[in-house]
């Protein structure tokens, strides 16, 4: 028996995930927590890391290996589209490792999808669908046909860079949800093999997608508000929902139930990928998926051991 951790720092939050491996091949979860780091705030077209989200995200890493270090595991850490992207990834990778002693991977997009799919496809049975994982600063989309991954892609826009690209955090202006949707669909386009996924589902991961989860669940009076994976939505609830919350304002949408606060400046451009998607392949339904990056990582490490 031995122990693995996986830091995910992604471009909104950073997760830790502590797995006990068990002898027989399995694995069992000892300790999981998620901290808003938000890295990619303020990073603007110069795409530079800036002090304060570096600081934020430095604090929480020193918190997570005060949780994990008496495990004595191994650690496999991550970083994804923000430090993917950031002209001074060096400066800051160089600076959490004298700082917390910790050496991260970063991860490409395509490298991204694949792990998202081998997460998703270790626990749920999915034949043929689209794959959508909505990060802060990155979309990642693989097409999944009799089983098989047959395309996988990152995008370089998210949850935080439209917001922050489109003024979508507070009150919102159609006119901008519009330029937002244009330039997602421009992203979108030269993607055909999409043209071959029309009428499949999509599989939902990343954080705004599982708030859109939480938030149909307690507005169906579901018991279990928080159990989400293999949770089944319909395209219609998916548009009625997003039409009452982006009407609202950022401090309406923080007192939704269901809605982290910390994501009511984030969710109307979160849930856009998503809406040009579903239009785009006519889904009929979104499923979600509480096993991606991390749950991936997992599987190849068991499997390499």
């Amino acid at each position: 028996m031995s122990y693995l951790v996986i830091v995910d720092l992604g471009s909104n939050s950073a997760r830790m995930v502590v797995e006990q491996l068990n002898d027989d091949g399995t694995y069992t979860e000892v300790l999981r927590e998620k901290k808003d780091t938000r890295i990619a705030q303020y990073m603007g077209p110069e795409l530079m890391l800036k002090e304060e989200p570096m600081v934020r995200t430095i604090a929480v890493l020193k918190y997570f290996q005060s949780r994990y270090q008496t495990y004595n595991p191994e650690v496999r850490a991550i970083t994804t589209a923000a430090v993917r992207m950031a002209a001074n990834q060096a400066d800051f990778l160089r600076r959490v490792k004298s700082e917390v002693g910790i050496d991260f991977k970063i991860l490409t997009g395509e490298e991204e999808a694949h792990y998202d799919y081998l997460g998703v496809m270790a626990t749920l049975k999915i034949q043929n669908a689209v794959i959508l994982d909505t990060g802060g600063a990155s979309v990642e989309l693989i097409a999944v046909n009799n089983g098989l991954s047959t395309a996988e892609v990152s995008l370089p826009f998210g949850a935080v860079s439209l917001s922050e690209k489109y003024n979508l955090a507070n009150e919102i202006n159609q006119v901008d949800i519009n330029l937002a949707n244009r330039d997602i669909c421009e992203q979108y386009a030269p993607l055909s093999w999409l043209n071959h996924q029309i009428g499949d589902p999509v599989i939902l991961l990343g954080g705004a997608n599982r708030s859109l989860a939480r938030m149909a669940r307690t507005y169906s009076g579901e018991a279990e508000v928080n159990h989400i994976h293999g949770y089944e939505m319909s395209v219609t609830m998916v548009e009625n929902i997003f039409d009452d919350i982006r009407h609202m304002t950022r401090q309406e949408r923080e007192h939704v139930a269901g809605l982290e606060v910390s994501r009511a400046d984030i969710i109307i451009s979160g849930l856009l990928p998503l809406l040009n998607l579903m239009h785009m392949i006519s889904a009929p339904k979104v499923i979600f998926s509480e096993s991606g990056v991390r749950e991936g990582l997992i599987s190849e490490t068991l499997k390499n051991d």
